[in-house]
């Protein structure tokens, strides 16, 4: 089976590096790597996949979802880094925040005047650094979502934004989880602004999308729905993402144990469907991290799992939107990205 739904990429999504992850302190090789959208894309163009380039689109779009003040930090933080001398002295060649803005130190915290201080009050973890090429990949993200965006409303049933870095775990004024825009957070705005009707996101990356619940908490016209191990067992985002955190109508999560595969899996995602199943859109942010064998989750979804959560998705049959997530096994990342894109196309 060919696919044929179109590809939306851009070259600069490769620019960010963020060379390592502070975690517990210790300096890790970083596993959110360029390496993974040419994996998919290789895969993707294998199997016909046409694609599209990114449209530069206007920042109102992104001031729709974050702070202006947040965007402003991303765009500036390298810079600022660079400026005050941070990779040479002390050496950090990276931006990494070391004091955070706790809601316990103060109940209105101001932006800090250190460079080096400043990250802790945009950012929640020591995973998520900030190198020369990330604002300028993290926006080319947001246009390839925006660009997907643009096809389905000019009338393709679904278009697929290879986004890199991810985006499901950006706040509206904080990053953190290897994500500093949040694409598909952005594409459910973008749709929900030109179609004046209820947009829909469903999560199926395997941590929660903290992120977009965040920024959708209080709107009824954006429903968002995670299906993710639970936090509870002890996996990131650790704070957020539980069974019993829902807004009636507008959000749900549905946690599950460690070690579950397909058919926990799958009815999770038949559930969020159903319960979504009255908007006019939906938006995918597609994560394949919940495979058996990712090295970043102990679900154990299957290749012909993900053929049909894409089927059940594809299935409710409204302009779609799949905005590229997690996914780390850079041996199956491809492969399930295309088995979820043909399972939405099979559907059609």
């Amino acid at each position: 089976m060919q696919l044929t739904m179109p590809v939306v990429w851009s070259d600069d999504c490769r620019l960010h590096d963020p060379a390592a992850e502070i975690w517990i302190g210790v300096r890790t090789p970083a596993v959110e790597t360029a390496a993974r959208t040419q994996a998919i894309l290789e895969t993707l163009r294998a199997a016909g996949g046409q694609t599209v380039p990114a449209e530069q689109h206007e920042d109102e779009r992104l001031f729709a979802v974050h702070d202006s003040g947040f965007l402003e930090y991303l765009a500036s933080a390298w810079a600022d880094w660079e400026q005050a001398g941070l990779p040479v002295d002390p050496g950090q060649d990276r931006v990494v925040p070391y004091v955070f803005a706790h809601s316990a130190l103060t109940q209105s915290p101001l932006v800090p005047t250190a460079i080096w201080a400043r990250p802790g009050f945009f950012a929640y973890d020591t995973m998520t650094l900030i190198g020369p090429g990330t604002w300028q990949a993290a926006r080319a993200a947001a246009d390839c979502a925006l660009t997907a965006v643009d096809l389905v409303l000019e009338g393709a049933s679904a278009a697929y934004a290879c986004c890199r870095p991810p985006g499901h775990h950006a706040c509206r004024a904080c990053y953190g989880g290897s994500c500093y825009l949040n694409n598909a957070a952005i594409a459910a705005e973008e749709l929900a602004r030109r179609l004046q009707r209820s947009v829909a996101v469903i999560d199926i990356d395997a941590h929660h999308g903290n992120g977009t619940q965040e920024i959708f908490w209080e709107r009824d016209d954006v429903l968002t729905g995670s299906v993710h191990v639970d936090p509870g067992a002890g996996w990131f985002p650790h704070f957020v993402g539980f069974a019993g955190e829902t807004r009636a109508g507008s959000n749900r999560n549905l946690p599950l144990a460690p070690g579950s595969g397909d058919e926990a899996w799958l009815d999770a995602i038949g559930e969020l469907a159903a319960w979504a199943s009255q908007a006019s859109a939906l938006v995918v942010s597609l994560g394949v991290d919940a495979a058996a064998g990712d090295p970043e989750s102990p679900l154990q979804a299957s290749a012909s799992g993900y053929r049909e959560a894409g089927r059940i998705l594809g299935g409710l049959g409204v302009p779609t939107v799949v905005v590229q997530e997690g996914g780390y096994d850079l041996a199956a990342i491809g492969p399930l990205v295309r088995e979820t894109l043909l399972g939405i196309e099979a559907a059609r």
